[in-house]
């Protein structure tokens, strides 16, 4: 069985900096939706792209809350 790699963060970022950055990514995917529907979207598979980088998002966003509540305790 292979072993899974672990990614280290390039660059630290703080809450307010990753809710601002997932705001901008919701809004780009919203408008390549809508461009998917009319046709107009050259390549598709950017919306898949643009949906796992939000989930990449919330999930960096859910470990800079616990690391901040255990930071507290």
């Amino acid at each position: 069985m292979a072993d899974k790699k672990i990614k280290d963060a390039k660059e630290v970022k703080t809450l307010e900096q990753l809710h601002e950055e997932l705001v901008k990514l919701q809004a780009e995917h919203l408008e390549s939706r809508r461009s998917l529907v009319q046709g107009e979207l050259v390549n598709p598979r950017v919306v898949t792209v643009q949906r796992k980088n939000i989930a990449r998002l919330h999930t960096a966003i859910t470990a800079a809350k616990q690391d901040a509540l255990k930071e507290e305790n």
